[in-house]
């Protein structure tokens, strides 16, 4: 029963969620492209609006390739270059992870608040909007709290969690390795994919929406008409 449980997260749970990830971000884009908007609510309350999204992009996004350098990176490349573990934990983990993290807490913490108690904001929120905010913080938490108590107890991740990671995207999950993963780890991945699994569905997924077209476009003349007199 136990092993039940444990390939049903490390396995079932996972794959499910990145499931809906890839075929509802298909179908969100292909049917419905047209509902692919971040709505503003910048007329009903400005100023925490650009603090916290400014700020929590900027962490995010940091964090974002931070778990992607974490997770995708083998330990054993790191070595190559001679980058030992105090070396990667102290500047990865600690002097780049927890500035992020904290970035990406106080952006998503300004941002909920706001949405929370600014009545014009909350009114015109739905109930997306609300799951989607106190998801992301409460997930921003988590983490957090994973990469700081990682400066006080003797685990890993990348022994664990991070070949538990690759696993999965080479078909040959090592649930396993996710036995003897500490809990706040465990629900911090959880909530992760979860995330993944609820992205297609909610505003999120304008962030897939980066304008290339302005890359590749002709340029704009733009030329002054001269007052005859």
């Amino acid at each position: 029963m136990h092993n039940g449980w444990s390939i049903f997260f490390w396995v079932v749970y996972p794959y499910v969620m990145l499931a809906s990830f890839f075929i509802g971000t298909f179908i969100r884009f292909k049917y419905f492209h047209g509902s692919i908007t971040a709505k503003s609510s910048e007329l009903f309350e400005k100023k925490m609006l650009m603090v916290g999204s400014i700020v929590f992009h900027v962490g995010i996004i940091l964090a974002f390739f931070g778990h992607c350098l974490g997770m995708l990176v083998p330990k054993s490349w790191t070595a190559y270059f001679g980058i030992t573990d105090h070396m990667y934990h102290l500047f990865g983990s600690l002097i780049m992870g927890i500035p992020a993290g904290l970035l990406a807490f106080v952006g998503m913490a300004i941002l909920t608040y706001r949405r929370m108690t600014v009545a014009r904001v909350y009114k015109t929120s739905s109930l997306n909007d609300i799951i989607v905010d106190w998801a992301l913080l409460i997930t921003i938490i988590l983490g957090l709290t994973c990469t700081i108590s990682g400066a006080f107890i003797d685990f890993d991740y990348r022994v664990t969690i991070s070949p538990w990671v690759r696993s999965l995207f080479t078909l040959h999950p090592q649930w396993q390795l996710m036995a003897t993963v500490p809990l706040i780890y465990k629900i911090h991945v959880l909530c992760g994919f979860a995330i993944f699994g609820y992205f297609p569905y909610t505003r999120l997924v304008h962030a897939l929406t980066l304008p290339w077209q302005y890359i590749f476009r002709r340029y704009i003349v733009y030329r002054r008409r001269v007052n005859a007199y």
